[in-house]
């Protein structure tokens, strides 16, 4: 089989272990056209492969990802969402909530994938990445990595349901209204996500339970994923994901959100983040101990 060269992600095997490599580094794997199709497309080459057993997903550099990109103020995605240059709310509309062409629905390949996926998460981990990585089976973090969606201030919705159907009602609220952060011990903590390491042992940690999953049977996992998911599919994931999108969409065009993102055009994102977390302190706006270690690298 001929494995397809992506524009923004790696994808490579090893025995019966598949790994998706997010790799934009140099723009901390935000999420650009066409990395949504090319995840599920990857996600489908491993579901094909009759070897493959468990796939790893991660991201190159010093990020797993730092959720969408903004700096273009989602010109970059061009006539699906807009006309003449303006936001289009039924064109908005149509692509978010179409199975073929709506983002969420390409990250949602992780969870609908019959293979369990493994999350390795460092660094940034915000906004649309946090929603995508909580799409997988298990998640392992770096113990500084921090995970948050910054957009719960401005600029978004919860896309996925993920955050909500990971956490209690009492922890779902707090971050939703709030948008915190979580560093990854904390994550663990709170069990939004499954363990959290220091960085040093990342890598061989995901490789160790991607190894003792490989020594089930695949009939046997996709039977385990399958029971557990269709708990979480009858509790109304999908109509939640759908009004989701809509609730991004809208949000993303409210007069606040318009200034804000005015804001970033003409004084760059680091302005947005500051007048849109300094209040809180947090993110970009943190204390070097709240914020991921620069020199914790993955070289895929």
């Amino acid at each position: 089989m001929t494995t397809p060269v992506f524009d923004t992600l790696l994808y490579s095997t090893d025995g019966p272990i598949a790994t998706i490599t997010l790799n934009r580094p140099e723009a901390l794997n935000t999420i650009v056209p066409p990395m949504p199709d090319e995840i599920e497309a990857a996600v489908g080459l491993a579901e094909r492969d009759r070897s493959i057993k468990v796939i790893i997903l991660r991201g190159a550099g010093r990020a797993f990802s730092a959720g969408f990109d903004f700096g273009g103020g989602f010109q970059h995605w061009g006539e699906d969402m807009m006309t003449d240059g303006k936001w289009d709310p039924g064109k908005d509309f149509a692509v978010v909530s179409a199975r073929e062409t709506a983002p969420t629905q390409k990250f949602m390949a992780l969870w609908r994938s019959s293979k369990p996926v493994i999350a390795q998460i460092h660094g940034w981990c915000v906004g649309g990445a946090s929603d995508y990585a909580l799409c997988a089976d298990i998640i392992v973090a770096a113990d500084d990595a921090v995970i948050g969606t910054p957009y719960s201030r401005m600029w978004g919705a919860y896309l996925s349901s993920m955050w909500t159907y990971r956490l209690g009602l009492t922890k779902a609220k707090w971050h939703s209204l709030t948008g915190q952060p979580l560093t990854g011990i904390e994550a663990a903590a709170i069990d939004l996500i499954n363990e959290s390491v220091p960085f040093v042992e990342l890598e061989s940690r995901v490789a160790e339970i991607a190894g003792q999953l490989s020594q089930i049977p695949l009939s046997q996992l996709r039977a385990q994923k399958l029971v557990v998911n269709q708990v979480y599919e009858n509790m109304g994931l999908a109509s939640a994901q759908t009004l989701g999108g809509i609730l991004d969409g809208l949000m993303r065009n409210t007069p606040d959100a318009l200034d804000w993102i005015d804001t970033v055009a003409n004084e760059g994102v680091r302005a947005g983040t500051v007048r849109r977390d300094g209040p809180w302190g947090d993110y970009s706006q943190a204390p070097a101990h709240r914020r991921p270690d620069p020199s914790h690298v993955i070289v895929p």
